[in-house]
Formats: structure tokens, C-alpha cells, sequence
């Protein structure tokens, strides 16, 4: 009798536990997107905070390289003018007179100067009080399954999906940051609109779409609306065991 009630006990346990996990598995990501540049000489203490806040579970944190440093004395591999086009969008939803970097924008709607820990800090916490779309991102087949909940709204959301890399470690050679090998961390490579949520659920998967995942770390499909750039849901997942 004493074996059988240590038995249920231990399956009580363990089901709270995979609860536990499966409630983790579907809390509310807060968007934290670092736009940055390897040909800028501020910005590796926001790089290296960035890495900090990829090891979070409650945060999508994601390093975005733009490319309007190139120009003086080195070009940023994984700089590019669409990574630029997004910054420059988000200046003019936040009534910003011009971009710069580090820059990180939390939850699509308040910025920080990126190495201003407690000011970026804040503002993470504040964004734990927005209002959610629930957003779900799974394998399915040989492909990836997007699900997005359904809401009473009249507003409209564009639906994002990127893919980066975990990490890079770079060796710069000219430039501001020349002679330092700088440590670079949930590198987007690739960032694509694939659909529109109009209050409606959807549910999309990403097999036809022309951006591929492989050799890529990760992927998240992002909820964004088009008339304010507030991020109203996000999800992520691991594609290697790294």
C-alpha cells in the first residue's frame, strides 16, 4: 500500500511538472530587437547585453544588423538594407527624427539607447502588461506550422517570420571596432512577411514559402500591427539542439 501511494505521488509530481513545462512552453514572449552594426564603435556593450537577454525564456531578444556603417572601413556580414528598412520604419511609427545604433526597441513600442541596462530593463517589465494575441510556432512534416488565436479587433497585424543563428563570433579587421573579435548573439539572417491577421484565426504553414531554415538556429513568426508597429503576439523555435 505504501509503494502504491508513493507510486501516485511520483505521478503527481511528474504531471505538475510536464504542466508546469507545457505553461512555460506557451507564456507570452516580449519582443526585444537590437539594431546594430559591427562598424559601430558603442555598440559591443549592447551586443554583449543582448546576449544576456537571449538566454531568457520570456523574451524573443534578436540582434538586427543595419548597413549604414559599411561605409567607413568596414562591411557587416550580416548587415543588410532590408535590416535598415525596418529601423527606419519603426522611427517613423515612434515620431523619432532619425535612427541609431545600438538601438533596442522592446515590444514594437518604446526604445532605449541599447547598453542602458536599466532603462531597457524597465521597459521589459512595462511591456509584461500589454495586451496578447496568443501565437504558436511548431514542426510539422518536414516544415513549419504557424497558429495565431483569434481576437475581437478591428485591427489588422502584419505576420513576420525570421530565421537566426544562435551565435557569431567575429574578427574585425578595419574600421571602429578594428583589431577586436566581437561576439554577436540570436543573429537574424533573414526576416519575411508572410501573411495579414485581421482578427481572424490563422493557421499557416511555412512549406511554399520561400524562405528556407536550414542551417539556421532558430525561427520566430512575429504579430505586428500595421498601424502602430506594436508587436501583439510573438513565438520561437529551436531548429537544432544547440
Amino acid at each position: 500500500m505504501k509503494r502504491f501511494f508513493r507510486t501516485f505521488a511520483l505521478a503527481a509530481v511528474l504531471a505538475v511538472s510536464i504542466q508546469t513545462v507545457a505553461a512555460a512552453a506557451e507564456k507570452n514572449l516580449t519582443v526585444v530587437e537590437l539594431y546594430t552594426s559591427q562598424g559601430c564603435s558603442s555598440c559591443p556593450p549592447a551586443d554583449a547585453f543582448l546576449g544576456e537577454l537571449a538566454k531568457r525564456d520570456d523574451l524573443l531578444a534578436l540582434s538586427i544588423h543595419v548597413d549604414y556603417w559599411d561605409y567607413i572601413g568596414w562591411k557587416d556580414p550580416f548587415a543588410s538594407p532590408e535590416n535598415t528598412k525596418r529601423q527606419r520604419a519603426y522611427a517613423s511609427k515612434l515620431g523619432m527624427r532619425y535612427v541609431y545604433t545600438p538601438q533596442m526597441i522592446v515590444q514594437g513600442a518604446a526604445h532605449s539607447t541599447g547598453s542602458d541596462r536599466g532603462k531597457v530593463l524597465a521597459l521589459i517589465v512595462k511591456a509584461r502588461n500589454s495586451k496578447r494575441v496568443a501565437v504558436k510556432i511548431s514542426r510539422a512534416g518536414d516544415g513549419i506550422r504557424i497558429k495565431i488565436a483569434g481576437a475581437d479587433t478591428t485591427e489588422e497585424a502584419a505576420v513576420w517570420l525570421a530565421v537566426f543563428d544562435n551565435k557569431h563570433d567575429t574578427r574585425i579587421r578595419r574600421g571602429e571596432n578594428g583589431g577586436r573579435t566581437l561576439s554577436y548573439y540570436n543573429v537574424v539572417r533573414g526576416m519575411k512577411r508572410i501573411g495579414t491577421w485581421k482578427g481572424q484565426p490563422l493557421d499557416i504553414p511555412t512549406r511554399n514559402i520561400d524562405m528556407s531554415t536550414e542551417d539556421r538556429d532558430g525561427c520566430a513568426v512575429i504579430l505586428q500591427s500595421l498601424s502602430t508597429g506594436r508587436i501583439l503576439g510573438a513565438a520561437k523555435l529551436a531548429l537544432t539542439g544547440s
